[in-house]
């Protein structure tokens, strides 16, 4: 006996609805900045209510952390495809990789550190959770480079990498200031490395 239910012409109408709702706000994050997202803007493009654009995430809020989750779960997803045999070098791929990703996705990825609640409600745990997560994903190959160092100094080490690598990649794109070219970029993010690697009693490679 097959138990599962299909959904009925309404839920499917509102899933539908529910994809190309996250699909408009996701395209104008893009192309044009979280700033320039407007809900009036979404439901006109999505040919529905703003009401029904609120029933479907609860609030305006709701669209933007949706879309978020999905830019960090893209972002991790890439992050995992660094290999990983030599941990020197995952530590560079691990960088090059977010600055592709960066580069490729500047405005999504942007939101997901920009966006501020209303009324300064608390960000999502979730969210949070999944960024640290993407972040930690340079402990592994320092366990590896530092076998004796304290797992307390090794992931105070994997944010701190992380976040300087995401600090320098941030403002080499920005365009309101003088961006950076990529291969620039690239070899400013290494050279980064280098310097932090050398500092840890690790000899560079690339």
């Amino acid at each position: 006996m097959n138990n599962v239910q299909e959904e009925s012409p309404r839920d499917q109408k509102k899933n539908r609805r529910r994809v190309q709702i996250l699909e408009i706000a996701r395209g104008i994050i893009a192309t044009k900045g979280l700033r320039s997202l407007k809900v009036r803007d979404v439901a006109e493009a999505a040919g529905c209510s703003v009401g029904s654009v609120y029933n479907e995430f609860g609030d305006f809020d709701g669209v933007i952390l949706t879309v978020n989750r999905e830019t960090v779960q893209a972002l991790t997803a890439r992050l995992r495809g660094v290999p990983a045999e030599d941990p020197v070098r995952q530590l560079y791929g691990l960088a090059e990789t977010y600055l592709e990703f960066f580069a490729e996705h500047a405005n999504l990825l942007r939101s997901l550190f920009e966006h501020r609640m209303e009324d300064d409600r608390p960000y999502p745990d979730d969210i949070l959770q999944m960024v640290m997560d993407a972040f930690a994903l340079m402990h592994p190959p320092l366990v590896r480079v530092l076998p004796d160092a304290e797992d307390v100094k090794i992931a105070l080490l994997s944010r701190t990498l992380f976040s300087a690598v995401h600090g320098i990649i941030s403002l080499g794109l920005e365009e309101r200031m003088v961006a950076v070219p990529p291969q620039m970029l690239r070899q400013q993010v290494e050279q980064f490395i280098d310097t932090h690697l050398a500092g840890l009693g690790i000899q560079p490679q690339r």
